[in-house]
């Protein structure tokens, strides 16, 4: 089946089988790597993707129900010109990060979060995030880039 949507700001066409999930899509087909497959059950988080401006689990999404839809994933948060998403520069600057493997899906999160509650408190973040395992971190360091990253995002606005 075709199916017709926008992905990280650019119009895409592709013909899918009716069972192909999206993590598969970006990953095997589209080689956007970024988007990660953490335990293919739903519960990590580290497949999540923008859709429609709200974040969604790539691996429990069928590319069939995305005709017409707007699809953003880690790599579509910069600038084209390269310029670092406030939310990512939040995580640059905050060492919201360790390994990496969980960054994409909790940055999408923290995108996502931002959006829809310009001046959160700590207890806040930490609820919204508690669909993405980071086994590293500690969490500390993420909740407070979430935290940086908002404001920026808000700043700007």
């Amino acid at each position: 089946m075709n199916v017709s949507f926008v992905l990280n700001g650019k119009p895409m066409s592709v013909d899918v089988e009716p069972s192909t999930r999206l993590v598969d899509l970006l990953r095997e087909t589209l080689d956007l790597t970024g988007t990660h497959i953490g335990c293919d059950t739903s519960q990590c988080g580290a497949c999540l993707v923008m859709v429609d401006g709200e974040s969604m689990k790539s691996c429990a999404l069928l590319v069939a129900s995305l005709e017409g839809a707007v699809v953003t994933t880690v790599e579509g948060l910069a600038s084209p010109e390269g310029e670092l998403h406030p939310m990512q520069q939040a995580f640059r600057e905050n060492h919201g990060l360790q390994c990496g493997f969980c960054t994409p899906g909790m940055l999408i999160a923290a995108v996502d979060f931002a959006n829809r509650h310009p001046s959160p408190t700590e207890a806040e973040v930490r609820g919204w995030l508690e669909g993405n395992i980071c086994r590293c971190t500690g969490y500390q360091n993420i909740v407070k880039s979430v935290l940086a990253g908002t404001a920026a995002m808000h700043q700007s606005v």
